[in-house]
């Protein structure tokens, strides 16, 4: 297929311009729409929270559900963008566009067929959730909706995530930035003018995913981008294979949050509903604070996967390098911020005293470990983008897997409540230093290749 003129143009935006400026233009907008992804999040708890705190327990105890539903969202986009961006950058236009729509429909068909098994058994899994038999009632009326627009919501993930690695997150930010406004204003009328209460807050997120997958749709019509197009639905284990290696590490680190989610609040649960409220808002506040280092690192990856895809090394190393420092810089600042302000932000969501006495020390535990993040996430990203699986696996079940859950055991059971809340800084500091290796032995090995020009990695071409 012939190129054209908006995709040459692409290219050498995406494989010319200087790396810092590129990273920042490709990130402002990454950063807009994580923040607004974390903005959902947060506008249901603080509306919910008026409603007691069982209610606002009840959406903590949905989370691990809707990071299910998220998993599946940026597996299939994670693993389709990491190859789109790559192809781009190869000048493989038709082999995009082929991913693009696999990519797209097999999540919509992996969402509607997780949206009627969650249905089927609504109940055991609230159950299985980790709520108590004062949180049940409100967590499945929360669920049964979240379950119901299981499918689109995966669907704007895939979408969101294929624009932004064909360097135009700026249709991305576009639908995530008005679903989001959207949910801030239904929640509140369908919460309190309509008296829906739980109910009405996930029927304004699930309402608010869908306008936003419509709109993410039409950007992918838009000027140089690919068109989610039936015709290109063309799935063959050869591209499912790529999907695995670039969407899996996506996949198990979303798996794991949940599985960890679901742990904390079953232990969580034996101190009261207080303690699994004030987990659930640190929970949604620490996701905010790294929804800017997220949006950053989002920026890098297109950066990342054109130029590698283009065999351009020497720009995926000063990119890297790039987003450490900057990240680093801004993570202290946040994290100080929070430190200082703990008591107020817990307060803005739930003015339960007790629930404010825990949530304060579980964040300032948090914004300790916070500054460490950023080489954990974006040596992740990295490894994801440019094809090292084994390694990017291993970073990602890190930090729930091999660190979170296995404290949570030991100290939940030696420290109670304070090694629950221990546990999450402890894993995220450990999880960081195991990247700093990693990173470093992918930096050395494209040292190497640019040593040997003639030894690169060639695309398959045959998918």
């Amino acid at each position: 297929m012939q190129t054209t003129d908006s995709e040459k143009e692409k290219f050498l935006k995406m494989t010319e311009t200087p790396v810092e400026r590129l990273v920042v233009q490709m990130a402002i907008p990454t950063i807009v729409i994580m923040m607004i992804s974390a903005l959902y999040n947060m506008a249901d708890t603080y509306f919910v929270g008026s409603l007691g705190t069982s209610a606002t327990a009840a959406v903590g105890v949905v989370f691990p559900l809707m990071s299910i539903i998220q998993a599946m969202g940026f597996f299939f986009g994670q693993g389709s963008g990491n190859y789109i961006s790559r192809a781009l950058g190869a000048q493989h236009v038709e082999q995009a566009e082929i991913m693009a729509a696999v990519g797209f429909f097999s999540a919509l068909i992996c969402g509607a067929f997780f949206g009627v098994l969650g249905l089927i058994f609504i109940n055991p899994f609230g159950h299985l959730l980790g709520s108590t038999d004062t949180i049940l009632p409100y967590a499945i009326e929360y669920m049964r909706f979240i379950l119901i627009g299981a499918p689109w919501m995966t669907g704007s993930l895939v979408l969101n995530n294929q624009l932004r690695f064909q360097g135009s997150a700026v249709y991305g930010m576009i639908g995530m930035v008005s679903g989001a406004f959207l949910n801030v204003i239904l929640d509140p009328v369908f919460i309190f003018v309509l008296d829906m209460g739980v109910s009405g807050a996930a029927l304004a997120t699930i309402i608010s995913q869908l306008a936003g997958c419509i709109i993410l749709l039409i950007g992918c019509s838009r000027r140089g981008n690919i068109s989610i197009l039936p015709k290109n639905f063309i799935p063959s284990l050869a591209r499912f294979k790529e999907i695995i290696k670039g969407g899996l590490p996506s996949l198990l680190r979303q798996t794991l949050n949940s599985t960890s989610t679901i742990i904390i609040n079953h232990f969580a649960g034996f101190y009261g509903d207080a303690a699994i409220a004030s987990l659930s808002i640190v929970s949604r506040v620490t996701l905010m604070a790294n929804s800017a280092l997220m949006g950053f690192g989002q920026g890098f990856q297109p950066v990342c996967g054109f130029n590698y895809g283009a065999q351009r090394y020497d720009r995926v190393k000063k990119a890297f390098w790039f987003c450490i420092k900057s990240a680093s810089v801004v993570l202290v600042i946040i994290a100080a911020v929070l430190f200082i302000k703990a008591p107020a932000v817990i307060e803005l969501f739930r003015k339960d005293p007790e629930v404010i006495r825990l949530g304060t020390l579980s964040l300032k535990l948090q914004s300790i470990a916070l500054p460490f993040t950023g080489w954990m996430i974006l040596t992740n990203m990295m490894l994801q983008t440019i094809g090292k699986t084994f390694r990017a696996n291993l970073l990602a079940v890190s930090r729930q897997g091999l660190f979170l859950i296995p404290l949570l055991i030991i100290l939940s059971s030696t420290v109670g409540l304070f090694g629950i809340q221990l546990s999450q800084p402890i894993a995220d500091i450990a999880a960081s230093l195991l990247a700093i290796p990693l990173s470093i032995s992918v930096l050395r090995e494209l040292n190497d290749t640019l040593k040997q020009p003639g030894k690169v990695e060639m695309m398959e071409d045959m998918l």
